[in-house]
């Protein structure tokens, strides 16, 4: 109801559209493609598999969503993509779903922003409002939490965890994981620091970004391993923020940490 699609367009029986929508020249729908309230594909776009794109989001011309995962594994399996609402994807970015071996879903929060030509593999899980900058790729079975940033040109290795709030600047290879607030930045990824400046525009209050700078300065440079620091830091604090990052070392990864320097 009340969706406007362009007569060029192809849209295979099955499909859904909620709506609203927009539906732009010479775009293809696939039949188990779910479009939410007032989507809008601009033209070009490829929306196909198992893909549910959330209310208020816009596809921008040859972004190509919900393709089969660049993974020689796969082989068919019925596995989805679940992108939330109010994103903005933008043009020549790619989105694959989930394999058997990786739960099966790729999952993108709300209110993101992932510029052009960027790439969101198979089994990834993203959070909310996280911006992926131009011609950045996010490997298999990553975990991107709330409020990060990806620069520009950048590679996130499979299986890498970044914490909530972390930014990697661009032109950056990261390979282990990012702990919360965390700032990367060189060509093969270095913890250098918090990522200040996106905690005081979030409004964090002032002894909480005190009691993250004591926290950084002691991990980098406390005694015994980084997960025994961190453990310790847990004992001592008072600050939830500083929590968010003790709780984030002590989980269970697949990968190791970058430590500052």
């Amino acid at each position: 109801m009340n969706s406007q699609i362009h007569p060029s367009a192809v849209i295979e029986d099955g499909a859904r559209i909620g709506e609203g929508c927009t539906v732009g020249p010479f775009c293809h729908i696939g039949a188990q493609v779910e479009l939410g309230p007032r989507v809008q594909l601009k033209s070009h776009v490829v929306v196909t598999g198992q893909t549910r794109i959330g209310a208020d989001s816009m596809v921008f011309p040859f972004a190509c969503i919900g393709e089969i995962p660049q993974d020689m594994k796969f082989q068919g399996e019925d596995t989805r993509l679940e992108i939330g609402v109010r994103n903005r994807i933008r043009e020549h970015v790619t989105m694959n779903p989930g394999t058997a071996g990786g739960g099966g879903v790729t999952r993108v929060g709300d209110d993101g922003l992932f510029m052009a030509g960027c790439h969101v593999a198979h089994d990834v899980q993203i959070g909310d409002r996280v911006i992926v900058v131009n011609n950045a790729a996010l490997a298999g079975h990553c975990i991107i939490e709330d409020d990060v940033i990806i620069g520009g040109l950048s590679g996130v290795h499979q299986f890498v965890r970044i914490g909530q709030g972390a930014i990697i600047g661009a032109v950056t290879m990261v390979t282990n994981d990012v702990i919360p607030y965390g700032l990367v930045q060189a060509p093969r990824g270095g913890l250098d620091g918090l990522n200040l400046v996106g905690l005081k525009r979030r409004g964090v209050p002032r002894e909480d970004i005190t009691a993250l700078r004591a926290a950084f300065q002691m991990l980098a440079q406390g005694d015994g391993a980084f997960q025994d620091r961190a453990q310790r830091l847990g004992e001592e604090t008072q600050s939830d923020y500083v929590r968010r990052i003790v709780d984030f070392v002590m989980s269970g990864s697949d990968r190791s940490f970058l430590t500052p320097g």
